[in-house]
Formats: C-alpha cells, sequence, structure tokens
C-alpha cells in the first residue's frame, strides 16, 4: 500500500486504479510517470509506501 501525503488517498496494487486505466495488479513502481493522485492531483513523488 503507498499513501499519498497530501490528501490520504491509498493506492492499493491489487486493486490498481482502473478509473484511470490502471489494471488490478499492477505494482507502485510501474505506474507511468505521468499517474497522479485520483483525488488530489499530486505525482508519485508525494506518495510513501506503508
Amino acid at each position: 500500500m503507498y499513501k499519498c501525503l497530501a490528501c490520504g488517498y491509498e493506492y492499493n496494487p491489487e486493486i490498481g486504479d482502473p478509473d484511470n486505466g490502471i489494471a488490478p495488479g499492477t505494482p507502485f513502481e510501474e505506474l507511468p510517470d505521468t499517474w497522479v493522485c485520483p483525488l488530489c492531483g499530486v505525482g508519485k513523488d508525494m506518495f510513501e509506501e506503508e
């Protein structure tokens, strides 16, 4: 699990982010550099592993 430090959104690799084209099973490390938090729009650098 990876948590957005700005808003608290949690990225779960088992679920992915299907609303934004990220398939279930996609590890955080494999998200495209252009991916942003679906709730607040910050980049991957604002996420912390839990």
